[in-house]
This record gives C-alpha cells, structure tokens and sequence, in this order.
C-alpha cells in the first residue's frame, strides 16, 4: 500500500521504531538513521527491545554532530517523502535539520516529532518514561488493585498508543500531500495520546461525577468479570447483551441464573458464589473450548508465550518462528527482512541515495562520519 514511500527514521527505542514499523509493513521504504553507537535499544538486555520495532528497514550509521553527517543526512532528506524523529524539542532545530530547513529543501515532506509533552509549554524540555504518561494521563489512574493502590503496569501503553498515533498522523501527512500537493508538520505527545483514550472517563465524571468510565465495564456486574480457573489461571466473560448472557446460561442448563444478569459481584450474591465455584471446576482450556462453540463472549485470559500456539493467531499466522507479532495481520506482506545490524546497510543507501563512491565512502569511514 505504501510501495514507493521513502521514510527516513531518527527514532530510538520503541514510540517512533514501533510507528516506522507500521509504516513498513504497508510496503513503505524505512531508513533507519542511528549514531555510531546505534539505537540505545540495542544494548537493552540482549536488544530483543530493539529487535522487536526494526525488520523491514534499513540501518545507516551518521554522526550527526559533524558537518559531513549532517551534509549526508540532508542528502537522504531531499528524496524523503516522510521524516520521523523522536529527540528532545529543539535538538533537530539545533543540527539544522527541523522540520524549516528540510521544508526548503523539500517542501513535500511530511515531518513527524515524537515527544513526551510537545515541543511548548512549560514540561516540554522534561524527560519522562511511559510510567509518567501514564501517570499524567489519567489512565494509571484507571488499574488500582482492590485498595485502591495503582498498579504498576507490565506494558508501556503510552510508547504504543503514541507511536500509533504517530503512524496515523504520518498516513494522514501524506493523504493530505496527495490532495494538494504541499508537505506538513506534526508534532505527536504521548502523554496527549494516551490521554485521548479517555474521553469517556472525563465526560462521564464531568456529567454524573463517577471517575471511572462506563461502570458496567468496571467489573460491577457479573455477567462482565474476571473469574479464576481450575489451573489457577483467568477466563473473561464479557455476556453483556442480554442473548449472550442467554446462551451462556442456556449451555450450562441454569437458566435459573437468567434474571442475575446484571447483578453484582459480591459474597451476597449466591449467583456469583455459584458461577465462581463453576468456573474453577474446570481448567481454562476446557473454558476456551466452551467460549469458541458457545457465542457467549467468553475468552481465556493468554500469556505473551500462548500467543503463537492459540488457534486464532495460529490461522493468521501471526506470530513467526521467531517471535515476531505482525501489524497489520489481514494484509499479505510477504517476508520481511530482519532487524538490520547496526549501520548494515550504510554503503548501499549512501550509493543508491547519494550516488556516493567508495573513494568518498573510504573518506568519510577515516573522518567517523559514517
């Protein structure tokens, strides 16, 4: 979808890989520029960080603190049709490469920055982590355990939604290219994403003064829970509408159940002693099984390692051999490359891009430009 599009990518870690990312797996060309250190990412454990967010792309080595590496940099800049960069505000202005002087030199480009709290304002120049955007957000906020004590979350939700974001904004760059022909500016909060996914919290508790969300979905009814199995495992079921709640209670015979649909959770309720003792009388592969013949919205509660070996991701193969988790799962991609090794493949894209030589490669290697 995206053959032809040439990204050039200044991103570390996983916001900006994880949207390039995205963007390669649509057929888009991704040129990955890293210091001659490389992508911080890499040197994270055994770089399964970096690995995860970088097949399909391309790896250059450029120091951008010298005038050759900048010189290159901008080389590659003029025939980019999307720019993603993830620095502190101010850093690309400062190397001369923000979104101004790559303007000039092609208008048509669409120039994403990735960054915590925008590129104004007050906390803009702050460092932060996801456990902060998640904090400030509101959405942290939303996973208390039964103290009320947040939970300290396993997954860095605002590097995803943001980097999704970020994708999205760059695909709407170039739609938008497409209809005038002109090139645009974006500038991607994660702390703005992240917050976006709580529209219905904040109109909610401005209307009716209840701060968490629609509260069916809140674990306040029986028939929308989190019950434990047999092994020791979890299995959610999700029977909001009244015929799902039916069929559920139908396949169990205890249609007696029907009238405690919306009823709550609690040692009061002999409907949710009972249902809890029925679900931890059979394993959660036995529950699976029940949710994938009754249409009842039942599902087992996975593991990341479960993933690959689930039916479901197993038809769309979704997960490969070596634990790589497609994007965009409905779209025949074909093979990818691996994760380049750093600076892999330098000398190509200075040829291809720059019609360098290898006098002129040899040059720049002795000066540490590349």
């Amino acid at each position: 979808m995206l053959e032809g599009i040439k990204v050039v990518d200044f991103t570390t870690y996983i916001p900006g890989p994880f949207a390039t990312l995205r963007l390669a797996e649509l057929g888009a060309k991704v040129i990955k520029v890293e210091a001659p250190d490389g992508d911080p990412a890499r040197h994270n454990g055994n770089g399964s960080v970096y690995k995860a967010h970088n097949r399909g792309k391309k790896s250059i080595t450029l120091n951008l603190k010298h005038e050759e590496g900048k010189r290159i940099a901008i080389g590659l800049l003029k025939q980019a049709d999307a720019v993603i960069e993830s620095f502190r505000p101010g850093v690309m202005e400062k190397l001369g490469l923000g979104y101004k002087e790559v303007s000039e030199i092609n208008p048509k480009v669409v120039y994403c920055s990735i960054t915590g709290y925008g590129k104004e304002g007050k906390m803009a120049a702050l460092g932060s982590h996801d456990l902060n955007y998640m904090s400030l957000s509101g959405a942290l906020a939303q996973l208390k355990d039964a103290s009320g004590r947040p939970v300290h979350p396993r997954h860095t939700f605002a590097d995803y939604i943001g980097g999704m974001a970020a994708s999205e904004r760059v695909l709407a760059g170039l739609v938008a290219r497409g209809v005038s022909g002109k090139g645009s500016y974006h500038c991607l909060s994660l702390v703005d994403a992240l917050a976006s996914m709580m529209t219905n919290h904040v109109l909610i508790e401005k209307e009716t003064g209840y701060s968490n969300g629609v509260e069916v979905l809140n674990g306040t009814v029986i028939s929308y829970h989190l019950y434990e199995t047999k092994d020791g495992r979890y299995i959610s079921l999700g029977a909001l509408e009244p015929k799902f709640w039916h069929s559920f209670c139908q396949a169990l015979g205890r249609e007696d159940w029907l009238s405690a649909h919306y009823s709550k959770p609690d040692p009061s309720n002999s409907v949710f002693i009972e249902l809890t003792d029925l679900f931890k009388s059979k394993a959660l592969s036995e529950w699976a099984a029940f949710g994938e013949k009754v249409d009842c919205c039942l599902a087992p509660v996975l593991e990341a390692r479960e993933l690959a070996e689930y039916p479901y991701f197993q038809e769309k193969d979704f997960v490969s051999r070596e634990g790589f988790v497609k994007m965009h799962a409905d779209l025949d991609h074909g093979e990818m490359s691996s994760p380049p090794e750093r600076g892999e493949q330098t000398e190509a894209i200075l040829k291809e891009w720059l019609g360098a030589d290898d006098g002129q490669i040899l040059a720049w290697k002795e000066q540490r430009v590349i």
